[in-house]
């Protein structure tokens, strides 16, 4: 594990629920006593230095829980050294970082850490869509909104690129996944509740239009100053013989609109982060693809970076 923050802590703990499957052997982080604690809760072996630490342990797996700013080149190092790979979203601030890590990594399993695309509910209108049960989707809809300081790195876009790029990345990454990259994307953003805490300079409220040439849609909506305490993450997916209403990952309603007409409810507990990496174990041993490749997060990160400069630019990016 590198990174030893709240969202390495996340994947400490799946990979816990894995006895079969994985054990975590060390950790890295900044701070020698933080990073003690962290390891000693998890039976691993603590480490301040990262390439020290991939010498000593040779890992099968190496887990990249680093917030966007700190990457500086481990991924690369990692695969290099025929470790394989997750690495959390944003995968990078810049393309230059994303698509040099994603060269880096072509001889090892690397998978991106979009969890949603994990949940029973997304697999479920995954497979509908193999079937063809669903029909083509024309219409992608989706909400981010939420009410939290987060960490001090967060508030500051030099170090985590902002709400679009570090938060809604996810529901960008699910429009692509639905969709397919678009054309065109025209974003509005601005700071409008945040002016007056320190170092804060991101985002607060945006708007995302993803465009396709042949007339589809892709609408995403977030903020940070909605209720206090409650993530509200939906979306919506409108197809030619389906729409999926989804609450989140793993609960939906999908909508059989032609005739005969039906109603399919997905109802299910699955601790994403679980599946994620039992998906990787099993990429692993049988040396394919996992189900979201690092690829993946660098073509997103393509599309959060575009609203990005939309945004600032007030004028639509062809991408």
């Amino acid at each position: 594990m590198l990174g030893c923050g709240g969202i390495g802590a996340r994947h400490a703990d799946a990979v816990a629920k894995l006895p079969g499957e994985m054990h975590l052997v060390a950790c890295c982080g900044r701070e020698a006593d933080k990073t003690a604690a962290f390891a000693a809760r998890y039976l691993a072996q603590p480490f301040v230095d990262f390439d020290r630490m991939l010498e000593m342990t040779q890992p099968d797996l190496l887990i990249v829980a680093l917030p966007p700013f700190a990457h500086q080149g481990q991924v690369e190092a990692a695969a290099r050294a025929g470790v394989n790979l997750l690495v959390e979203k944003p995968i990078a601030l810049t393309m230059e970082r994303a698509e040099a890590q994603v060269a880096a990594t072509r001889d090892v399993v690397a998978a991106c850490g979009f969890m949603y695309r994990h949940g029973a509910a997304t697999q479920a209108w995954d497979t509908a869509r193999a079937r063809g049960e669903s029909g083509v989707a024309g219409h992608f809809s989706a909400q981010f909104h939420c009410n939290a300081l987060h960490a001090p790195w967060w508030r500051e876009r030099d170090k985590a690129g902002g709400q679009m790029v570090e938060q809604i990345i996810h529901l960008i990454d699910l429009a692509r996944h639905t969709l397919g990259m678009p054309q065109t994307v025209y974003a509005r953003a601005a700071n409008l509740y945040h002016r007056d805490v320190e170092r804060y300079d991101t985002e607060d409220v945006s708007a995302i239009i993803l465009g396709y040439d042949d007339g589809r849609i892709g609408v995403l909506h977030a903020s940070n100053a909605a209720v206090p305490g409650r993530w509200a993450k939906q979306w919506q997916i409108v197809a030619g013989r389906m729409t999926g209403q989804f609450a989140d990952w793993n609960n939906a309603e999908f909508f059989v609109t032609g005739t005969p007409s039906a109603q399919i409810s997905i109802r299910d507990e699955r601790d994403v982060f679980v599946a994620q990496l039992g998906d990787l174990a099993e990429a692993i041993r049988q040396r394919r693809a996992p189900l979201v490749p690092l690829a993946d997060g660098a073509a997103s990160l393509k599309i959060a970076l575009a609203a990005r400069q939309s945004a600032e630019e007030r004028r639509e990016i062809a991408l």
